[in-house]
């Protein structure tokens, strides 16, 4: 039975129809999982998600079942799960159970859905590829010789290769809609505050948020429905009222007003990617869409803020895994000094020593005035150019990615690497919500077309989004094998 190629809509119709039962299509994705090669999973919860999947069949049974109950999901290892192994992907969280629920982990499981585990990602978040995992790299399931993106590549790999019918993802500068462009799936980045970010173990707290990464934005709405909403338990999550997601996906996008950013489409952009994102606009168009041509120039500035600004914060957050509390413990410490230093040198990966060196330089005494305060005040321009524009504009589009996957192990230096960021990191700066969906093909991998609302625009993007899929099938393009 192929219940794995089915979107979570249809999964939620299955369940409700008594098609099969949630510990069947509980059993199905385990299945799949254990005998999966991408290592997209660090921690697989088999005796929870089966226990979770009968507690689901009962509620199905009597009648008391919501919208996503016996749904299975992959959570990114950077939620913490009571009880459960939580590692952020590093050494220094490798011996780390959490003793309470992240606010995302305790909604999932108020809204019934069954968790098959803890994905993969980048240590601590810091990474475009997922080869920064203390737990190895994550394979793209197009093709296992290249990367799935990152953080939130063992999320995409799982959605992509059918091991989960959804997952949840964090995106600091792009890391949800990265590894769901290179992975060809649905990947959604909500507002700043708009998904509590209580115990999610942060990178940087005024750039992380979580979201959904779906075959479809149909899933993605149903998923935001559980996700959304305020938590008094995070200081910075809006007190804004949650709409239905799902409300007003069959609108027309009519009179819709693109903007095209030209920075978007200059010198680094590769050809096959710009022409597959520029056929998806010309498809906006035969919707009665209106595409203009519009400039961000301070995106440019993107890079050099967000790899002071997100440093900075990092260096501050990871201060408190010293080897003290919890987490890894240096073996046979001498004193208080050499603790804290070689559990710190030991328990941490090479990236996330990289950057919470360049912030503390950055923070420290002489240093700050020149480069976080600047940094700060740029950011502020890059925010100011997407108000501007959304003066004129409704959405703005363009690529997620400058090129396709990339081979596992291509990049050997931080700064290049840093560069595949360049059209997702400027959101993260401005707190704006974005999406990633599936366009089309480019050397036989998966292209992504970014589409970028204004603050709140969930809705809009979403329906915007679900219309394209109406008239295109490249969300249902599986990898070769996954779909038998």
């Amino acid at each position: 039975m192929t219940m794995h190629k089915l979107t979570v809509a249809k999964l939620s119709k299955g369940l409700k129809n008594k098609e099969f039962s949630a510990l069947e299509l509980t059993e199905h994705f385990l299945t799949r999982i254990n005998q999966s090669d991408l290592n997209a999973f660090i921690t697989i919860t088999d005796d929870l998600a089966l226990a979770q999947a009968k507690a689901a069949d009962r509620k199905i049974a009597d009648g008391s079942a919501g919208a996503l109950t016996g749904i299975p999901y992959a959570h990114k290892d950077i939620f913490c799960t009571t009880g459960v192994k939580t590692s952020a992907g590093s050494k220094i969280l490798n011996p780390f159970i959490s003793p309470y629920n992240a606010t995302v982990s305790y909604k999932l499981n108020s809204a019934d859905m069954v968790m098959l585990g803890k994905a993969n990602m980048d240590e601590f978040a810091m990474g475009s590829s997922n080869e920064n995992s203390y737990y190895g790299p994550v394979k793209n399931p197009w093709d296992k010789g290249k990367v799935p993106g990152g953080s939130s590549g063992g999320s995409a790999a799982a959605v992509a290769g059918r091991l989960s019918p959804f997952a949840t993802g964090t995106d600091t500068g792009g890391s949800i809609r990265q590894p769901a462009s290179l992975c060809g799936i649905t990947g959604l980045k909500p507002t700043y505050g708009r998904v509590s970010r209580y115990g999610m173990i942060a990178y940087a707290s005024s750039l992380d948020q979580a979201g959904p990464l779906t075959q479809t934005a149909e899933d993605a709405a149903l998923v935001m429905n559980v996700m959304a909403g305020f938590d008094d338990k995070d200081s910075t999550s809006v007190d804004r009222e949650v709409p239905d997601y799902t409300q007003n996906l069959g609108n027309s996008i009519e009179g819709l007003k693109i903007g095209l950013p030209k920075e978007f489409f200059s010198e680094g952009l590769d050809g096959g990617v710009a022409e597959t994102v520029m056929a998806a606009v010309k498809e906006f168009e035969a919707m009665g869409a209106s595409v203009a041509e519009i400039s961000l120039p301070n995106s440019a500035h993107a890079i050099p803020t967000y790899y002071i600004v997100a440093p900075c914060e990092c260096s501050s957050n990871l201060s408190r895994l010293d080897g003290v509390r919890y987490g890894y413990r240096c073996e046979d410490p001498k004193d208080l000094e050499d603790l804290y230093l070689r559990s710190r040198s030991e328990g941490f990966g090479a990236e996330v020593k990289r950057r919470i060196m360049i912030g503390t330089y950055a923070l420290s005494a002489g240093y700050y005035d020149a480069y976080y305060l600047k940094a700060q005040k740029v950011r502020h321009l890059i925010s100011e150019d997407f108000k501007k524009a959304f003066r004129n504009v409704d959405v703005i589009m363009g690529p997620v990615s400058p090129t396709t996957a990339f081979d596992l192990g291509s990049f050997k230096d931080s700064v290049s690497m840093y560069l595949t960021d360049i059209y997702t990191l400027s959101l993260n700066l401005a707190g704006l919500p974005g999406m990633s969906i599936p366009a089309g093909f480019s050397n036989n991998m998966p292209v992504g077309l970014q589409l970028i609302g204004n603050y709140w625009s969930e809705e809009m993007l979403l329906n915007v989004s679900h219309q394209f899929q109406c008239q295109t099938d490249w969300h249902f393009q599986m990898p070769e094998g996954v779909g038998v």
